[in-house]
């Protein structure tokens, strides 16, 4: 299609050009130029290729002459254009002392001014001279004053100044004017500062912006909920606050866990059960069932026959057997107890196995065994390795999985990770 557009130009462009020569060669037109006393006939079509000949010439004579006053200009250009690319190249090495020498330098050139001075700030901050980075910044907000900004909210911010960048971010957040990394610095300064509620409605602009690849956000978006959670003061806050959500963000089990555990530490066990057990209908999830079996003391019998049809299922996780031995553990089951605990360190140790087995040998009257066993929960709370116990006290441990049949929605057996 294209080859034939062309064609059509080129035989317009020839008719125009036949029908233009034919039309000049039947009245050529005359010009004739007096000047202290010479004389200059021509045709108009041979005045107009001198003129534009003349034209030519001088501009060639103009850039002849202007070369050598640009040569230092055009030097000067390249040379802060190369140290604008070796300091950013040195930051991203972590020679930041050289790639802040080079940015200042490369700064002097007027059109790379505000970003040599934001990388330069950027490297700065990394090696921990917040006074020089805001002096940079200081200099970058009259080139680039909206990136300067939000930079300077980070350098701020991560010097554990949130409530500063906070402030500085607000007017423009309110005026719905801030930037995709504005808002991003807004959720993390006004949750760092306890200001929830800022935080939260910053993530819809945020979330709008694209600024976060889709699991960044995720994660952004979930601390901030549990956050939310957490801080309600009561139950009627907390109710209002979870019905106020839409489904998308009530699915996610951290924010489910952690409002089923402020649900419970304000009172409301039952609800705080019920949505835990609802999510593990919809998808299994270790993390929930190890809270649902920490919660209350109602109804144990039956709960206890829940969570072993849940092992049933799911015989290989940790938390359904911690949750089975905190159970056993409240219903004095002891020897129960202490098989399902055993079996839950040994396939996934955690803090919270090891509290619970604590009980167990607490309720047993073994203070000895007890200790230790405190003493190991303590140890991975500080993220260190439990204390080694006995194996002759702790008995033979069936650490193998347990092999079930899986099927998918077709009823074709798969095999499991």
């Amino acid at each position: 299609m294209k080859l034939w557009r062309w064609i059509l130009l080129l035989v317009l462009a020839a008719a125009l050009a036949a029908f233009g020569w034919h039309w000049i060669a039947e009245d050529p037109g005359y010009v004739l130029i007096r000047l202290r006393g010479w004389h200059v006939q021509t045709t108009v079509l041979a005045a107009v290729v001198i003129l534009l000949l003349l034209w030519g010439t001088l501009g060639a004579l103009w850039q002849l002459l202007r070369w050598p006053f640009g040569a230092l200009t055009r030097r000067h250009r390249r040379v802060s254009r190369q140290r604008l690319a070796d300091g950013l190249v040195a930051m991203a090495e972590g020679r930041h002392v050289e790639a802040e020498r080079a940015l200042h330098r490369a700064a002097r050139l007027d059109a790379l001014r505000g970003p040599a001075l934001l990388a330069a700030a950027e490297a700065a901050s990394r090696r921990g001279e917040t006074a020089r980075a805001l002096e940079a910044l200081g200099e970058a907000s009259q080139s680039v004053p909206q990136a300067a900004r939000v930079l300077r909210a980070a350098v701020l911010r991560r010097d554990s100044k949130p409530a500063e960048a906070l402030a500085l971010l607000a007017p423009e957040a309110d005026s719905g004017t801030l930037t995709p990394g504005g808002w991003h610095e807004l959720v993390l300064a006004a949750w760092m500062t306890g200001d929830i509620r800022r935080a939260r409605e910053a993530l819809v602009p945020l979330h709008k912006s694209g600024a976060l690849g889709s699991q960044d956000y995720q994660v952004l978006e979930q601390q901030v909920l549990v956050a939310s959670l957490q801080a309600a003061p009561d139950a009627a806050a907390l109710n209002t606050l979870w019905s106020q959500w839409p489904k998308t963000q009530r699915r996610a089990a951290a924010v489910i866990d952690a409002y089923a555990r402020r649900a419970a530490a304000l009172g409301m066990i039952l609800p705080a059960m019920d949505e835990l057990e609802s999510a593990l209908r919809r998808e299994w999830s270790s993390r929930l069932v190890e809270t649902w079996g920490a919660l209350g003391h109602e109804d144990l019998d039956a709960r206890l026959r829940r969570a072993e049809g849940w092992l049933d299922a799911h015989p290989n996780d940790a938390g359904v057997l911690l949750a089975l031995g905190r159970l056993c553990v409240k219903l004095k089951l002891w020897g129960k107890a202490r098989k399902y605990l055993e079996r839950s360190i040994a396939l996934a140790p955690s803090a919270g196995a090891w509290e619970a087995l604590a009980d167990m040998w607490t309720g047993q009257g073994d203070a000895g065994m007890a200790q230790r066993c405190f003493r190991s929960a303590l140890a991975m709370t500080r993220g260190e390795a439990a204390l080694h116990v006995p194996t002759a006290s702790l008995g033979a441990i069936d650490t193998r999985p347990i092999a079930i049949e899986d099927r998918d929605e077709h009823g074709v057996p798969r095999l499991r990770e």
